[in-house]
C-alpha cells in the first residue's frame, strides 16, 4: 500500500467522465492489487456513480479489480454494477481532480499528451488490520492474510455503511449524525503533526 502509486501517473483521460491511473507501468495494462491477484467487485445499493469526485476501481471485467481506479468528472451511472464505488474526493482536492480532464488528450487513444502524476502517496490511517504499509520497498502487504483468504474474499454487507450521496439527492436514505461516537479521520488524527500547517 504505502508508495505503490509514487510517481504513477494518469494514463487515460476522458474529458468530461474520467481519468484513470493507479498502473505503475503508465501503459494501462499493470497493475497488481495488494492481494497479488484480482478481487472481487463490491456493490452496495446506495453508494451509486451519482456525482463527480467518486473513485471507483478501474477492471478488465467482472471480479478482475487490481491496482488501477478511476476518479469521475460528471455522474457516470453507466457504471453502476460494473465498477466498485470506493471513495470520494472531498474538500477544495475535487478541484485539483477536475482539474486533471483539462489537458491535452489523443483522441484515439484517450492518452493524456503531458501526463499529470501522483508524486507519492500516504496511509494516514488504515482500517485494516491484516495489512501492513510498505516502509523499506519491501512488500509486507497480506503477510497477515491465510492463505486460503487470499484465493477468494467473500464479500461481507456492512449496514452501517454511509451513502456518499448528497443530502438533496433523490431523497435515498442518508444517516444522519445522531450517533456522537462517530469520527472521522480528521478527528482522530488532529495530533498527527505532519498534518498541522
Amino acid at each position: 500500500m504505502e508508495g505503490y502509486f509514487d510517481n504513477t501517473v494518469f494514463h487515460r483521460v476522458v474529458p468530461g467522465w474520467i481519468v484513470q491511473g493507479g498502473d505503475p507501468s503508465g501503459t494501462g495494462e499493470g497493475g497488481e492489487s495488494i492481494y497479488n491477484a484480482p478481487f472481487a467487485d463490491e456493490f452496495h445499493s446506495r453508494l451509486r456513480f451519482s456525482r463527480r469526485g467518486l473513485v471507483g476501481m478501474a477492471n478488465s471485467g467482472p471480479n478482475e479489480n487490481r491496482s488501477q481506479f478511476f476518479i469521475t468528472l460528471a455522474p457516470t451511472p453507466e457504471l453502476q454494477k460494473k465498477n466498485t464505488l470506493f471513495a470520494t474526493v472531498v474538500g477544495d482536492s475535487l478541484y485539483n481532480a477536475l482539474k486533471l480532464g483539462e489537458g491535452e488528450v489523443d483522441k484515439e487513444t484517450e492518452r493524456p499528451i503531458y501526463p499529470r502524476k501522483i508524486v507519492n502517496t500516504r496511509v494516514l490511517d488504515s482500517p485494516f488490520t491484516d495489512i501492513t504499509t510498505r516502509t523499506d520497498g519491501v512488500d509486507s502487504v497480506g503477510a497477515n492474510v491465510p492463505k486460503a483468504r487470499k484465493k477468494k474474499m467473500k464479500a461481507v454487507k456492512d449496514k452501517k455503511l454511509l451513502s456518499f450521496a448528497d443530502d438533496e439527492d433523490d431523497g435515498d436514505l442518508v444517516a444522519t449524525a445522531g450517533n456522537s461516537t462517530m469520527k472521522s479521520s480528521h478527528d482522530l488524527l488532529a495530533s498527527d503533526p505532519a498534518l498541522r500547517d
